[in-house]
């Protein structure tokens, strides 16, 4: 388990991650806050981290035995303190495993989404919505006017905030 920013940057497919961003990391997992939370899908606070093998790998089949125990006990483990920390009653944790599953960024990652009682109108609709998300990250990529990209330090002070969980 670590906070410290050891590397020089963590690869997510083809971007390149800012330690500022990475609020947990492990040997083989990180932790980092999102670019761009979109709020139809975070309605609690707009809060939605992502958890990441280090080795860029796009599908999770090619994670090695040890990369897939610690990609889901750093999520287990993210997850209780993000449930805790923002009084939640749930998690949802969810991966689209390659591009037909609406994978975005081809790079292994576990969405995790703390929830209240009331979040959706109907439970399930979290999975509409982050299906929709992905749909819309990928039709503007590049030229998504909608949503900005949050600035450095919006998101290392949110990971700042994170990582005194973890400490």
């Amino acid at each position: 388990m670590s906070t410290s920013m050891t590397t020089e940057y963590y690869q997510f497919g083809p971007h390149k991650i800012d330690p500022k961003q990475v609020f947990y990391s492990t040997n083989l997992s990180y932790a980092t806050v999102n670019l761009r939370p979109c709020s139809i899908l975070l309605p609690l606070h707009f809060v939605h981290v992502l958890v990441c093998p280090r080795r860029e790998v796009k599908r999770l089949i090619d994670l090695s035995a040890d990369e897939t125990s610690d990609l889901w006990l750093t999520a287990k483990k993210v997850g209780g303190q993000l449930e805790s920390f923002y009084m939640a009653t749930s998690l949802t944790f969810t991966i689209q495993d390659g591009p037909r599953a609406g994978q975005s960024v081809p790079h292994v990652h576990v969405h995790i989404i703390p929830r209240k009682e009331g979040d959706f109108e109907k439970n399930d609709e979290i999975y509409d919505a982050i299906d929709e998300r992905e749909k819309e990250l990928k039709r503007k990529l590049d030229l998504d006017e909608e949503r900005r990209d949050r600035s450095m330090e919006e998101m290392a002070q949110e990971a700042d905030g994170y990582r005194l969980l973890f400490s």
